[in-house]
């Protein structure tokens, strides 16, 4: 017999939808605009460790978005002024207690604010949010090398892969398929195993200042060493969001698309086109503005205790 039923309990439904109303009052409260964008697009995602599902249409591909980010973007050179969009985005591969193919975000712009200052609206939206579920202690914000150094006395930056991969080794971890020169591989697998098990509980945890290697579409700051303008929130050692002092250069843009490209070639990967159209608003002229990504499903995991992100879904990919 098929397991019609859905995956979420209908009083977690009820739940979900109270979250939302306070995502939607919360901007309302500040005059950020709610915008919808395509999801579909000519274009795909270049970044070799996501990938998009595609569909046809009329001898034509299309890619089913995994963030609203670059059509808002043309909203924001537009002149729209600030927004923000609830929506679902999709990731193909990505199957787990934290993940699931399709999910919902909660994407938002705001204009003249640098990423330590979206840091502290994310914070706010936050608590704002969650004040009915869980009492936070004060916020702590660490620097991706005050990070490294504090919980695992390793300074990233100035280390190589032969240091990280011995602490792996010490760690316990039994690390295969990736290249062996890939730094930026082993500093992600020292996070994700070593250090986000050990952040503090009931603390939003906020990092900042990532290595230029890892600035994905943010802006790099020059200094010794440079690093990316971007931040990522973690609560109760869960990812939350990822954020951007959001690169403005179009030609920068369109070699960080190309490198992507290259890199997916090299993976065995199929190229995406890149996005013209992100790239000629670029060129146009985006405001100065940092934008953020919020997983919605993962916060109301955290709000009701979940483990699972099929708790907190109508229907996960399981049962649709």
């Amino acid at each position: 017999m098929r397991d019609w039923q859905p995956s979420a309990s209908l009083e977690t439904l009820k739940n979900r939808a109270r979250l939302l109303q306070r995502i939607r009052a919360f901007f309302h409260a500040r005059q950020v605009l709610e915008v919808e964008t395509p999801v579909l697009s000519r274009a795909g995602v270049t970044d070799p460790h996501l990938e998009s599902f595609a569909t046809e249409d009329l001898g034509q591909t299309f890619y089913l978005h995994s963030s609203p980010e670059f059509p808002m973007k043309r909203l924001l050179a537009a002149g729209s002024g600030d927004i923000y969009q609830l929506c679902k985005v999709f990731r193909r591969d990505e199957r787990g207690r934290r993940h699931n193919p399709e999910f919902t975000l909660l994407e938002w712009y705001r204009l003249d604010m640098d990423h330590h200052q979206l840091m502290q609206e994310v914070d706010a939206l936050v608590r704002a949010v969650l004040n009915e579920q869980l009492t936070l202690e004060a916020t702590r914000y660490f620097s991706y090398r005050q990070l490294f150094e504090t919980f695992t006395g390793l300074e990233p930056f100035s280390a190589g892969v032969e240091e990280l991969k011995q602490y792996t080794g010490q760690q316990g971890l039994q690390i295969s398929g990736i290249e062996a020169d890939d730094k930026d591989a082993w500093l992600d697998i020292i996070l994700t195993h070593v250090i986000e098990p050990a952040l503090p509980r009931n603390c939003p945890v906020f990092v900042h200042d990532y290595p230029a290697s890892q600035a994905a579409l943010a802006r790099i700051r020059e200094g010794t060493p440079a690093v990316a303008e971007r931040f990522e929130l973690y609560l109760n050692g869960m990812e939350l969001a990822n954020g951007f002092h959001e690169l403005r250069d179009s030609k920068e843009q369109r070699r960080r698309f190309e490198k992507g490209n290259r890199a997916r070639q090299q993976a065995g990967l199929a190229e995406v086109p890149m996005d013209e159209n992100l790239l000629a608003a670029l060129e146009a002229g985006l405001p100065d503005c940092s934008g953020v990504a919020l997983g919605v499903d993962r916060l109301l995991m955290l709000a009701l205790g979940k483990t699972d992100i099929g708790e907190v879904l109508a229907f996960d990919s399981q049962r649709t």
